[in-house]
This record gives structure tokens, sequence and C-alpha cells, in this order.
């Protein structure tokens, strides 16, 4: 099948290789000329694991290819996927729907004949209804369109997770689809586009506009929630003595609850989490149900007071000042196998050490270049070899396998002071200690031998 994708960044660049490699005929679309010379050169402007690997070969197939006309698009396909951003507002928790209603406005006056749009972004409840009537406005208006095309909207989210997004893409855990009524032909396109997936036993749900909507949104806060309970909990074990980590495998073996997401540290962070519970409150706000969600704002009261608690363990570590210390922070980015900084949990405890007054070093396998451009006055070291050396504390931050299997006895020699803070409990705090170091983690205090 051909189609287009509106929009190149994470998602849209990940959708547009994976529908290729899915067999389909791909144009992608974006307004910034140099990120579509990037992608036609076979090079995406982020890291995603296996990415770059996908779009070269299918640059090389023949089957995608980058563009920044809309016409382009419009032309060449029938079936067309809007993956574009939706941040979080300035000075408001609402999502900004800015990117959203330029895609549509862009290409829909230049459909000829009969079109299908899947959205993709996270949006407010109602936005694929709004979007439906801005479609027929926009055909209304143009009299040469008006009596030869029809553009109908389904909603079709994502359900990525940063490191993974090729796979989840691929062999996804479910594919929903929102529509606007029964004799809908959205499904029947969904289910050749995805035939693949749906073969290898992904379940397709069709649901209603708002449902669709609601799932990625709420899935989310599911996860933020879970995260800040198990930190909230952690922060009676550090007031208790209790170890958060035994206590995560304890309550984890209650098949009700299950174990994954309860890994007790510095909380989330990146470009979804943060921005998508602030938005389902602001929404929910707008529709009068702002009361089913208040706790939300706990959640992220939590996940920020993790950060907090993170630097003030790195103050007692430093004698109770941080001014002239010398601190490494071990990861930049929000997550693993992942170069993304936004709202990183990581990057935030870095300057705020620094702006305490710490002599700061960061080292990243990946995020190095984009923490610069958020903080350009930390140092950033080549190596984590080279982040450690006369380092009075180490801070673990973002939880690499690279750190997860530093040598404890080896990067000993590097350090003037071997005291490490496992912000992401990560590592085996027994060899650490065997080897010497002070080993301090969030909900767990201190681990030293």
């Amino acid at each position: 099948m051909r189609m287009s994708v509106i929009g190149t960044g994470y998602l849209g660049s990940t959708h547009a290789a994976c529908m290729a490699e899915l067999g389909h005929e791909v144009i992608g679309v974006d307004v910034d000329p140099h990120k579509i010379e990037l992608l036609s050169r076979g090079e995406t402007p982020f890291f995603e694991p296996g990415l770059d690997e996908l779009v070269r070969k299918h640059i090389a197939s023949g089957r995608l290819r980058f563009t920044t006309s809309y016409q382009e698009a419009a032309d060449a396909a029938h079936v067309h996927f809007v993956g574009v951003g939706t941040p979080q507002q300035k000075n408001s928790y609402a999502a900004d729907m800015t990117f959203v209603r330029s895609a549509i406005e862009n290409l829909v006056p230049l459909l000829r004949g009969d079109h299908l749009i899947f959205g993709k972004s996270t949006v407010p409840v109602g936005t694929a209804h709004t979007l439906q009537e801005l479609s027929r406005q926009l055909i209304d208006a143009s009299p040469t369109t008006a009596d030869h095309t029809s553009v109908e909207i389904a909603w079709n989210p994502e359900f990525l997770r940063e490191g993974h997004a090729v796979q989840d893409t691929i062999r996804p855990d479910r594919i929903v689809l929102g529509v606007s009524n029964p004799d809908s032909r959205a499904e029947e396109i969904a289910r050749e586009i995805y035939a693949q997936p749906i073969a290898d036993g992904a379940p397709l749900l069709v649901t209603d506009f708002a449902t669709s909507e609601l799932v990625k949104v709420s899935a989310n806060a599911f996860l933020a929630t879970k995260i800040s309970f198990i930190n909230a909990v952690s922060e009676v074990c550090e007031a208790s003595g209790a170890d958060i980590t035994v206590l995560a495998d304890a309550i984890g073996l209650d098949d009700r609850i299950g174990r994954k997401f309860l890994n007790a540290g510095l909380g989330f962070g990146g470009g979804c989490l943060p921005k998508d519970i602030r938005a389902y409150m602001a929404r929910a706000g707008e529709l009068g149900a702002d009361q089913a969600l208040t706790f939300l704002r706990e959640v992220d009261a939590i996940n920020s007071r993790r950060r907090e608690k993170l630097v003030s363990m790195v103050k007692d570590a430093c004698g109770g000042s941080l001014g002239d210390a010398r601190v490494t922070v071990l990861g930049a980015a929000f997550k693993p196998e992942s170069d993304d900084v936004r709202d990183s949990p990581a990057l935030a405890v870095a300057g705020a050490l620094s702006l305490a007054g710490a002599h700061v070093s960061v080292y990243d396998p990946q995020a190095m270049v984009n923490a610069a451009k958020i903080f350009p006055t930390l140092t950033y070291a080549d190596t984590a070899r080279d982040a450690l050396r006369n380092a009075d504390t180490v801070v673990v931050a973002t939880e690499w396998k690279e750190f997860r299997e530093l040598d404890p006895n080896e990067v000993r020699e590097c350090v003037s002071s071997p005291i490490v803070i496992d912000g992401r409990n990560c590592l085996d705090a027994a060899a650490w200690a065997q080897a010497g170091w002070t080993v301090r983690a969030l909900g767990r205090g201190n681990l030293e031998q």
C-alpha cells in the first residue's frame, strides 16, 4: 500500500521506516529541510537502536523516501498518517495542538478523491472529531475539491517505548483504531496495513474516537502512577531503614501487581509521561471531570521530589556542602538506549548540582550533544573513566548497561573518594561495597559494608 507519514520526528520517522519494513511504499513529509536532508541520507536526527539501519535499507529498496512537499504526499497516496508532536503549552498543562492542526490544514486542501487520515499523535480527547470537522470545512472552502474529495479521520495511537520503538511498531502488543461510525472503511484498510502484526497475534481493537484517544494517555498515567507509588514507598523506606528493592520484589510477586515499573529511583522523564499526565489533567478539567485526576498532581510531585532527594544525598556525601565538590554524573538521557534529554531526571540532577556550586562532570553513551545544548556549562567527558577522574562522589543517574557493568575495583583507582550514589538501584551494591566503595541508593540508604 502507498502511504504518507506527516512529521518525521521520533514517532513519524520510526513509523515511516517500519511501514516500509512491512512492505508498504512510504513517503515521509516534514517542514524542516535539514531533517529531510538527514533522513534522505539514511541518518535519523536522534538515537534509536536499529532505526538508522532500517531507514537506509528501505531508501535503498525504493520503498521509503522523504520530502518537504505536502503536494507530493497528496499525489503519492490516499492513506496518510499524522505523527507530529504535541508538546506542553507554555504556562499551561494543556497540549499544544499547533502542529497537528497545521498538518491537516496543509494536507487536506491538496487532496483529490477519497482519502483516509490516521492520527498517530498523542492528543486530548475530542481531537479526532475536531479534525474531522476541520477537514470538512477545508474541503468545502475549496471549490476545486468540494465535489471530488472526501477525507475520513481515524485514530490509531502509538505505543512506542524509546529504545524499543522499532520492535514496538513491527510487533506491537496491541493495535487500537478509533472510528467515527460503524460504516468506516478505516478498519479494512488498517487490517491491510497491519496484516503482518495481526497475523503474528497482535489484537486489533476498534473503538469510538474518544476511547482511542484516551487509551495512550491512560496507559501513561497508570505507568507514571506505578513509578511514583514505588518512589513514595521508597521515601518511607529511607525514613525507616527498609530496603525498597526487596520490598518491590516481594509485592511484585503478587500477579495482580507485577514487578514491572516497580524500580525505585530517580523517577520518570522524557517527552511523553510528564507532558501526557499534565495534558490529561488539563483536558479532564476542560471536560468538567477535574476531580477525577487530581491524584496525578501528587504523582508528578513525587517524581520531582526524587530529584531533590538525590541532590540532597550528594550534598550529604560531600560533607554538607557542594561548593567546589567534584561530582561525576553517569547518565544524561532520561532512560538508557536513548539520546532524549527532555525532562531528564539525570540532567536535572547534574544541573542542580552545578548550580549549587559543584564541579560536575557528565558522561552518557548517546546524549552528550543534546545535554550540552541544555546545560552548556557542565563538563562533558569522552568516556566514563574520564568523567570519574578525581571525583569526590559518583552518581549513577541513567541505568545504561555500560554503567551497570563497570568494574568497581578498576574504577576505584580513578576517583579521589570511593563514594557512589546509585540513583537507579541498578548496581550490584554488594560487589561495590566489597571493592571498598561507600554505596548509597534511593530507598535503601547507606549500603557500605
